[in-house]
């Protein structure tokens, strides 16, 4: 579906270079108006998230009935954020994107309206009455990183980062806590950063399965803005995730050195 490589041409952060990033967990605060990002690759970027939301819905896309509030909040949320933002306008019924494309404005299916809106996948995880976890509950998942929203959906925090070998224990006491202390007026931010054989945004993957860079071959940087951000009414947690490409040759050298240990397979 994705014929030519959709990339950024240059980075708005270095997450291995900066302090505020370099050191886990690398959380910072989300200035007003900076949840969510319009950048240079906006336009291929959206018209794939369209395609995948039209055409495989089912494997980009998943709401429990129970979190209906919350994705209907999530897509208020949206629309709050992106109301008079640079190239959005917004009417009773549609909204126009910066790439002039123009969208229903449907809230009777507010994941995929929502996923039309913005370059971010959108993530909700909801913590069920008596549950030591948060749940993922529903999600707009167009460009998963080595990931599945099937494997993921329906399944708590500890359960969805099985594949990750650092996730341990304490590690999963402390994303809960911040989780639970999380604060609507205070979302916050991370990024990570891994080197792929290929560029493609849209790149499932079930557990067990590997990526791996072959010897001699291309290199591209995938790298990840995540936000965590409670909505204040339904208390859900969206976790949205803007994902950056590009050319390892467009990088610095002391960049590409820094990043060479990054590429092996997970």
């Amino acid at each position: 579906m994705q014929s030519e490589p959709i990339l950024q041409d240059h980075l708005p952060f270095r997450p291995w270079a900066e302090e505020k990033t370099r050191r886990l967990p690398g959380l910072n605060p989300v200035a007003p108006g900076e949840w969510l990002i319009a950048d240079e690759a906006f336009a291929g970027q959206m018209a794939l998230r369209d395609s995948l939301i039209a055409a495989r819905r089912a494997m980009v896309l998943a709401l429990d009935p129970a979190a209906r509030p919350a994705a209907e909040e999530l897509l208020e949320a949206v629309l709050a954020e992106i109301a008079g933002a640079p190239g959005y306008a917004l009417s009773a019924g549609q909204v126009q994107r910066p790439d002039g494309v123009i969208v229903p404005l449907d809230r009777a299916d507010p994941l995929a309206t929502a996923g039309r809106l913005v370059q971010e996948d959108l993530v909700i995880l909801e913590k069920p009455a008596g549950a030591r976890e948060h749940v993922l509950t529903g999600a707009v998942l167009c460009f998963p990183a080595s990931w599945t929203l099937a494997q993921k959906f329906l399944r708590p925090l500890t359960a969805i980062h099985v594949p990750v070998p650092a996730y341990d224990d304490d590690i999963a006491r402390r994303v809960q806590r911040l989780f639970d202390g999380l604060q609507p007026e205070r979302p916050i931010w991370r990024a990570n950063a891994l080197v792929y054989g290929d560029p493609a945004l849209h790149q499932p993957r079930r557990e067990g399965e590997t990526r791996s860079c072959a010897p001699g071959s291309a290199r591209w940087l995938r790298m990840e803005r995540q936000v965590l951000k409670r909505l204040a009414r339904t208390r859900a947690v969206v976790f949205s995730i803007h994902t950056f490409v590009l050319a390892m040759e467009t990088l610095a050298p002391e960049d590409r050195a820094a990043l060479a240990g990054r590429a092996a397979v997970i």
